[in-house]
């Protein structure tokens, strides 16, 4: 086996390696010019107040008894 830095190959080496470089610095050059600038985003405000009426409406729904969604057979086998 050849030493590569006696037989001249670690140029190639050296190149190869920096062509990747140069390659990822490229790409992240490209993807910082193009992407988009952020946009102020507005929060959002909820109405946190219960008014009387939903109170009412909970209370009975509450209070009626639940049926059962499916009715069972009156007869075991």
């Amino acid at each position: 086996m050849d030493n590569p830095f006696e037989s001249g190959q670690i140029k190639n080496y050296l190149l190869f390696y920096a062509g990747i470089l140069a390659i990822v610095i490229l790409f992240f050059l490209a993807s910082s010019l193009f992407t988009k600038q952020e946009e102020k985003i507005e929060k959002k405000v909820f109405n946190t107040q219960i008014t009387q009426t939903l109170k009412k409406e909970n209370l009975e729904k509450s209070q009626t008894p639940k049926t059962p969604r499916f009715k069972l057979i009156d007869v075991n086998y």
